[in-house]
């Protein structure tokens, strides 16, 4: 294998977000409210053995991946210099500390 990146890589990223949105309740609402068919043909979902129908649920305002993976990255995936490990019995505390300052 080659070198390890300091970072996480965006295809990690994008996985990770895709998993999130394929089990998310948006996404599921969104195929039931439309009974599970096609907003534009009708065609009903299927798992039917030789007649499988799979549906995609798309985004109308697309989305603004860049954008997203610099929140994530500037937000959440902060460099290890700017990562403490705690225990659970310390880290409470010290968040319940944070969110009052704020």
């Amino acid at each position: 294998m080659g070198n390890r990146l300091p970072y996480t890589p965006t295809s990690q990223i994008r996985q990770a977000l895709r998993l999130l949105w394929m089990r998310s309740r948006e996404r599921g609402d969104a195929l039931k409210n439309t009974g599970y068919c096609c907003s534009v043909c009708g065609v009903k979902q299927s798992k039917a053995k030789d007649h499988v129908v799979k549906l995609d649920v798309h985004h109308l305002d697309g989305i603004q991946w860049e954008e997203m993976f610099e929140v994530i990255r500037r937000c959440l995936l902060h460099p290890p210099s700017r990562l403490a490990p705690l225990c659970e019995k310390c880290h409470g505390p010290i968040t319940m500390e944070q969110r009052r300052k704020k």
